[in-house]
């Protein structure tokens, strides 16, 4: 056969451990006893439920006993990112024999006895699942949600220089459109100084119960398709393992010289220049080596081989010996010896040590996290000689501190955000780093573009792969953050989502995993400050969506200004296993604390304004409360308008910062005692929330609380256009004059003393918003507010 690299003895070796990896995976999904079929197979065998994903398998084990090949002749770094969707029993299979599984689940040991609990925990109650779960050793990649194999792969080869991300791409993942946009990531790896990966684009016809679109299109279609996003690619193709083992080794080893190439050439001559990097498209059937044909339906090479591909086999006595016929075809009684172990000559094949796949330490990504070298957040403090009298730009002052915390960790800290950094007002983080940029570039572009080679700031107007990329490059060991605008946080709920479960698994049950940097999204441009954007840019409910996850991996946090921001970023910053949410508008606003009144602040979460309250001398008559920045101005004038209209009025002034203080602490160990909780916001008076997003959202966190009777809630409403900043509180009820009406109508003795400044401020309402409307801005004494200095 011509170009085959492969010696007959090394041919039947690799195909044999081929063999035994499939082998295991067809166990898994059937078997809960009688492993290695030393007799034959009966319906008490067989699991009752078959659960379970065959028709990557095949495919998957086939590319990972070459890339051993290739770490053992070349001595290779190589992290495996498993795309199909359900595809671990590949993962599990090659763990096992390698006895990385063994050595993290001693029960599950290199013997008939460990292989019988190994094939019984999988899809089993109590077990493990069907896609790639944190408790599997190599993995960093879920699997469960498709479409961001291929983002992962390349945040784990950006500031990794010496590892190859080998990335398979399912055909049914690769018509998401996260994954279609992840394609353009070869455009952000630096040769130099990142690591590379290779896309292994594996088609194998079929979804769940349809044709895939890739594997369908004319070849040449294809091919040129990913020429046209950059790549080399190449092609193997076929059925027959003999010819299919010979052409994998040579293309997998032209591929991997290609890399070394151009990373030796690059390196050598300081050339940036945008490679075409390889990738291969792996053409094989859908559940390779499954029978053709059950009943007369096509199972190998068809849809029917996507999950179990013989069913009812406990109660179907032909097809109970089909699947013997199956398993034996695989010759295990050549695989494995008496006790149940790997034969000694396939387990050579394995590379040593944390060479092998699923024991290499990026996949356990704490094993090589090191803490940020962290500038003193204190030295970026605003000073603030009286609350409410001056204005920052509060996103701005933190970029000073992400330029300072970037330039001392120019090798594991990156900031990622969809064309909106500076737009957001982290300019200052530009002094230290550009943003990544790799093609070609015009002279205009020296005219503010910010771009460079080396840049560390990641801009691409894809929400998918920038998060993608960003829990790639967490889940290494190293350490990010998150920028974007607040009401489209949304493209990213689902991938949220997962990694939280993700660290939820980490946290409480995969104790050796050990932990990562904090994921921290910094949500700016907020819902409150949409002058001309409008509706469609008005959406607080990301947070929402954060706390249905759990708070043991979860905070989110509202600072109401500058130094309050800075206590909070150094403490993500610093933070491992959580989802750090950070919600922090760009536009200039008041600022109130010192920096040490802010880190006390910030360190408690919640706490009483003293110089905003009146109640120092007894019980308040009302408290007033806030979360977020706009929320917390709009209380603040609230109260000032009321402290003037009311001098005996006494009320109690409160912020939240963190909003899971507000969880009752059995729900949640950093929550308030009850009693806590009682002392702020008393146990019978009116307590008037303006909150920062959704009221309802309040209420949730609080429905158990003391006093959550009197609770009243403002936020948004999902109320608003084209608007002035007050305008759009007032549309939504959350402006300084329906807070005060709101008190007069709650507080004992003010609904009839009260009625003539109730009268007062729905003029004032009527007023503003006629002049917002005739003059296109709010009247002056809005725009220049400031706190008054009550004595």
């Amino acid at each position: 056969m011509p170009n085959s690299p492969l010696s007959p003895d090394e041919l039947n070796q690799i195909d044999a451990y081929w063999r035994a990896c499939n082998y295991l995976c067809v166990g898994m999904i059937y078997l809960k006893q009688n492993p290695l079929l030393r007799r034959p197979l009966d319906p008490g065998d067989i699991k009752r439920r078959l659960l379970g994903h065959w028709g990557s398998d095949p495919g998957q084990t086939f590319i990972w006993v070459h890339l051993n090949r290739l770490i053992k002749k070349h001595d290779l770094n190589v992290l495996y990112i498993s795309g199909p969707g359900h595809g671990a029993p590949a993962t599990l299979a090659n763990s096992y024999l390698e006895g990385v599984y063994s050595e993290v689940y001693p029960d599950r040991s290199q013997d008939e006895a460990g292989m019988q609990k190994f094939f019984k925990s999988f899809s089993f109650p109590g077990g493990i699942g069907s896609h790639c779960t944190p408790e599997t050793p190599g993995s960093i990649h879920e699997g469960g949600e498709l479409g961001y194999s291929l983002s992962h792969a390349f945040g784990a080869a950006f500031d990794n220089p010496d590892l190859l991300v080998a990335a398979v791409v399912g055909d049914g993942e690769a018509e998401t459109g996260p994954l279609a946009t992840s394609w353009h990531s070869n455009k952000f790896l630096n040769p130099i100084r990142d690591g590379a990966v290779l896309p292994i684009l594996h088609l194998n016809g079929y979804k769940i119960a349809n044709p895939t679109i890739l594997a369908r299109i004319p070849a040449e279609e294809l091919e040129s398709l990913f020429r046209g996003y950059g790549y080399s690619p190449a092609v193997v193709e076929g059925d027959h393992p003999v010819e299919m083992h010979q052409m994998m080794a040579a293309t997998l080893e032209r591929c991997v010289d290609q890399i070394r190439t151009i990373q030796s050439e690059r390196r050598r001559s300081g050339n940036t220049q945008l490679p075409r990097w390889p990738m291969i498209i792996l053409r094989s059937p859908k559940g390779w080596t499954a029978p053709k044909k059950i009943d007369g339906h096509y199972i190998e090479g068809f849809w029917r081989a996507h999950q179990v591909p013989i069913a009812d086999v406990p109660g179907n006595p032909a097809h109970l010996k089909l699947l013997q016929e199956w398993m034996e075809r695989y010759r295990p009684h050549e695989l494995f010896d008496q006790s149940g172990r790997l034969i000694p000559e396939l387990r050579e094949l394995a590379p040593r040590g944390n060479r092998r796949i699923s024991a290499n330490p990026h996949a356990n990504g704490g094993l090589l996290r090191r803490p940020l070298r962290l500038p003193n957040f204190r030295d970026y403090a605003v000073a603030v000689d009286r609350p409410g009298s001056t204005e920052q730009q509060n996103t701005f002052i933190l970029g000073g501190l992400l330029r300072d915390v970037m330039r001392h960790n120019m090798d594991n800290f990156r900031v990622f955000g969809p064309d909106e950094t500076a737009s957001n007002r982290l300019t200052l983080i530009y002094e230290a780093s550009k943003k990544t940029w790799l093609e070609q570039t015009l002279p205009e572009d020296a005219d503010g573009s910010e771009l460079a080679a080396d840049g560390r700031v990641m801009e691409m107007l894809s929400e998918h792969t920038l998060e993608g990329w960003m829990e790639g490059y967490l889940l290494t060991g190293r350490h990010a953050l998150f920028n974007t605008y607040e009401a489209f946080a949304h493209v990213i709920d689902s991938m949220v989502n997962q990694h939280a479960k993700w660290l939820e698994k980490c946290t409480s049950e995969v104790t050796w995993r050990a932990p990562i940097s904090s994921l921290n999204i910094l949500i700016s441009s907020t819902v409150w400050r949409q002058d001309h954007n409008g509706f469609t840019h008005q959406d607080p409910g990301f947070i929402d969506v954060v706390t249905n996850k759990s708070p043991a991996v979860t905070r989110i946090y509202l600072p109401p200004d500058a130094n309050c921001l800075l206590s909070v970023a150094d403490h993500c910053l610093r933070s491992t296993n959580y989802v750090n949410v950070i919600v922090a508008d760009k536009q200039p606003h008041l600022q109130f604390l010192g920096i040490e009144d802010a880190v006390r602040h910030c360190a408690k979460g919640i706490g009483i304004w003293e110089w905003a309250s009146t109640d120092q001398s007894g019980e308040p008559d009302v408290v007033m409360a806030s979360a977020g920045d706009v929320a917390t101005i709009e209380s603040l004038a609230a109260t000032a308008l009321l402290r003037e209209k009311f001098p005996d009025l006494k009320i109690r002034f409160v912020n939240v910062v963190d909003l899971f203080t507000l969880i009752p602490r059995s729900e949640h160990p950093h929550g308030l005692r009850d009693r806590d909780f009682d002392s702020i916001f008393t146990t019978n008076k009116p307590v008037i929330f303006n909150f920062h997003g959704y009221p309802w959202l309040l209420h949730k966190l609080t429905y158990r609380r003391t006093n959550h009777d009197n609770l009243h809630v403002r936020g948004y409403k999902e109320r608003g256009s084209i608007n002035t900043p007050l305008g759009l509180a007032i549309d939504n009820q959350a402006d300084r004059f329906n807070l005060a009406i709101d008190v007069i109508e709650r507080v004992a003795g003010l609904q009839t003393a009260g009625a003539h400044v109730k009268e007062w401020l729905k003029d004032q309402i009527l007023d503003h918003q006629e002049y917002a409307f005739t003059n296109g801005i709010d009247q002056p004494e809005i725009r220049d507010w400031k706190w008054p200095g009550h004595s």
